[in-house]
């Protein structure tokens, strides 16, 4: 992944394209799609294939346990992000004049399910400035009736990543509230020191190169009797097939209360292949390896005539820049015409750098895109 050889090996179809879109969609390595065809070989053993399937689903939990910082009895799995919040929710059990706050930085899936119509919580909203999450911003919004803060370490609408320990550290001194972190936009490409969090939830099919199909949920012990779903279902509970039709059924604690039917095991086998591989690389020398690139390629945008929308500050970098210009359908409709993938959409353009990424990717976005805002 970080060289030549190991692009080219693992990431054919990279040599056909300058991708720059990783916080839309990962480009699986090749031990994904082998994952894929071990999977559908079990399945063609049919209920002989399926302590193999529950091997995977143990491997996989155990992976994202250690990027987690938990074990993997604190790890569950759900089918997306948006799924796992919506499953908190009803975990939190929260009651009329309970207060959660969120963030306009947030990706939908982590703020919606506190919007809804019927939802009987307050919700304030911790404003950015300038593009950046400040803590200073947030201690007004804590109070001894907040429940929850829910907020992205990495925003997905310009890369902004907050002060993860200032944030805790706010939360904790302000208020009883527990803290729900959406890691989608960091895992397997950030380190992460994630203590002290009470709830973690990522995507699978962006960063850490997998599929769609997975919602990795990590929730720290002292924390289960507080995020225990009370979901029907039967791999969620416990003992599910003993006692009377009709009689109280009792949800497993934590995180396995978020796993409340069978497991989507294609996407856990793709997902515990794609970890392993991210292990073998190591979080931390993608992170070196691609955050120089991150530095070329904003002060290549802070030269540009355009609106840059992602805070230079080092500190808060992670692997997603983005822009505005007038003139955005356009320029995205002639950078796809020359095979450069970002994204554009929520009214800015945005571009996204992994450890697959190298300085002549950078270097050709910025020199195609000077030409078309020029």
């Amino acid at each position: 992944m970080l060289d030549a050889a190991s692009r080219n090996r693992d990431f054919p179809s990279l040599s056909r394209m300058t991708y720059l879109n990783t916080a839309a969609e990962g480009i699986c390595p090749l031990a994904v799609r082998d994952a894929l065809v071990e999977y559908f070989e079990d399945k063609q053993r049919g209920s002989a294939g399926r302590p193999s399937h529950m091997a995977q689903w143990e491997a996989a939990r155990a992976l994202t346990a250690e990027l987690y910082g938990l074990t993997p009895g604190e790890v569950g799995i759900c089918s997306n992000s948006s799924e796992a919040f919506n499953l908190a929710a009803l975990a939190l059990r929260l009651q009329p004049g309970d207060e959660v706050v969120i963030n306009d930085l947030d990706f939908p899936a982590g703020r919606t399910v506190w919007l809804q119509e019927g939802a009987p919580s307050v919700v304030r909203v911790w404003r950015a400035r300038e593009g950046a999450l400040r803590v200073e911003d947030l201690i007004p919004l804590l109070t001894p009736r907040t429940r929850l803060v829910s907020t992205s370490l990495v925003s997905f609408f310009n890369g902004f990543m907050i002060p993860l320990p200032a944030v805790i550290e706010a939360v904790r001194a302000h208020s009883p509230a527990l803290l729900a972190l959406d890691v989608t936009q960091a895992l397997g490409r950030v380190p992460l020191d994630l203590r002290d969090v009470d709830l973690i939830i990522s995507s699978t099919h962006k960063w850490i190169l997998a599929p769609h199909g997975g919602g990795l949920v990590g929730v720290p012990s002292a924390r289960a009797h507080e995020w225990t779903v009370p979901a029907g279902g039967w791999f969620n509970l416990e003992a599910p097939f003993e006692g009377q039709v009709g009689d109280p059924v009792v949800s497993k604690p934590g995180a396995e209360s978020f796993m409340v039917g069978m497991p989507n095991f294609p996407a856990i086998y793709a997902i515990r292949a794609a970890l392993e591989y991210l292990k073998g690389v190591g979080v931390e020398n993608i992170y070196e390896a691609a955050q120089p690139l991150v530095t070329r390629c904003l002060e290549g945008l802070a030269d540009l005539p355009v609106e840059l929308i992602t805070p230079q500050e080092p500190d808060a970098l992670a692997g997603i820049m983005a822009f505005r210009h007038p003139r955005l359908p356009e320029i995205f409709e002639q950078l796809a015409a020359q095979n450069i993938h970002v994204m554009h959409s929520a009214g800015r353009m945005r571009v996204a750098l992994h450890g697959y990424n190298t300085p002549e990717d950078v270097d050709h976005f910025l020199n195609t895109l000077r030409t078309l805002v020029s």
